[in-house]
């Protein structure tokens, strides 16, 4: 096994000024499960492709160990590669698509058979290793896929969207498949995504981009109680983290009726840019209902309930003069209110995320 270094890597594609990835500095752990995660276009998929040799690097360089493998082609790479359209033989069984590479590679015929059998009792194939792929679901061709992957043996494993393609609880049931997998294979894997859930719930760190940027490393709960940045906070968390931006007057912010004291050192850590105003972010879970003679009560109306049986979710609007504010609030099932009704909700006291407006930085503690 080994590890995996980007350092100061970057991708520009030709006739484009801004890079697909720039300079991504990022050390992968030997055996860890890392899931870069970002919205579309933000350089995960060209970041997993620079690391197999499918793109060129076109600054800095990538280390497999000590290795630098920046410039060397990805057959010898010694890394194999999981699509999201499985990309598998057609004409071929299940058994000849799973050792395929390895019949490339030269390896004999008795050593493949061993391989391809020890992979498809991991993965529960072994009863359809005579099918074609046609014969099977597409929970069972995505682990034909990783079946292919397991037989080489690799040092690393990378994974592009391998789920996409999969209904909803399929999906939930692979991923779980797949990160007990990795686990138990201790290979290191580099997992790309769009899907802060599967981020969330697989990777050992996740790692944030945005815009070919690296917003952000960390461990899920690092990422979920301490967001690095605005972007990062609106973006892990389902439902999202409310955020919005306050007016700060004599240490206090402006939140619609209610004031929220904020201290000497978070207002100290704005600067001219921020204008006098701070944005602050609570997750759905950090509102409670209170009162409306709750002097730190913020008056939402809602405008849906979303119902999902142990819990509920309420989207409302606070009135702010800034205008208002859409707010997500997690509820009892059982008591929910009703579309128009206003409900009083409080911040959970040092449950506040605080972040400067002008840079969106996460600044001190309120």
């Amino acid at each position: 096994m080994a590890t995996v270094t980007y350092d100061h890597a970057s991708r520009i594609y030709p006739g484009t000024e801004r890079p697909a990835v720039d300079q991504l500095n990022l050390h992968i752990e030997d055996g860890e499960f890392l899931v870069l995660v970002g919205p579309s276009g933000c350089g995960k998929s060209t970041s997993l492709r620079m690391l197999a040799g499918l793109e060129d690097v076109n600054q800095g360089r990538i280390l497999i160990g000590d290795r630098d493998v920046t410039d060397v082609q990805p057959k010898d790479r010694d890394i194999a590669m999981v699509f999201q359209n499985y990309a598998l033989y057609p004409h071929m069984t299940v058994a000849d698509n799973m050792g395929f590479a390895l019949k490339i590679a030269g390896v004999n015929k008795a050593e493949i058979r061993q391989r391809v059998e020890e992979a498809a009792k991991i993965l529960d194939l072994t009863e359809y290793l005579d099918r074609k792929p046609k014969a099977l679901s597409g929970g069972q061709r995505q682990r034909v896929a990783m079946g292919r992957a397991i037989v080489r043996q690799p040092q690393v494993f990378l994974m592009d969207e391998p789920l996409s393609n999969l209904d909803a609880k399929l999906r939930v049931q692979t991923r779980t498949q797949i990160a007990s997998l990795q686990r138990r294979l201790g290979v290191t894997t580099v997992y790309v995504t769009h899907d802060q859930t599967e981020a969330l719930t697989m990777g050992d760190r996740i790692a944030v981009l945005k815009d070919g940027v690296l917003q952000q490393v960390g461990t899920p709960r690092e990422m979920y109680d301490t967001p690095a940045n605005v972007f990062v906070a609106g973006f892990i968390g389902s439902p999202a983290m409310n955020l919005g931006t306050f007016t700060v007057n004599n240490g206090v912010a402006e939140i619609g009726d209610s004031r929220l004291p904020i201290t000497r050192d978070a207002i100290s850590s704005l600067s001219e840019a921020d204008g006098g105003k701070i944005t602050i972010g609570f997750r759905p879970e950090s509102l409670d209902l209170v009162s409306a003679s709750d002097p730190a009560a913020l008056a939402v109306q809602v405008n849906i309930v979303e119902e999902l049986g142990s819990d509920a979710y309420v989207y409302g609007s606070l009135k702010t003069s800034e205008g208002d504010q859409d707010v997500i609030v997690r509820v009892n099932p059982r008591t929910a209110p009703e579309k128009g009704e206003f409900i009083h909700v409080a911040i959970k006291p040092g449950a506040e995320h605080v972040f400067a407006p002008s840079s969106g930085a996460r600044i001190a503690s309120i």
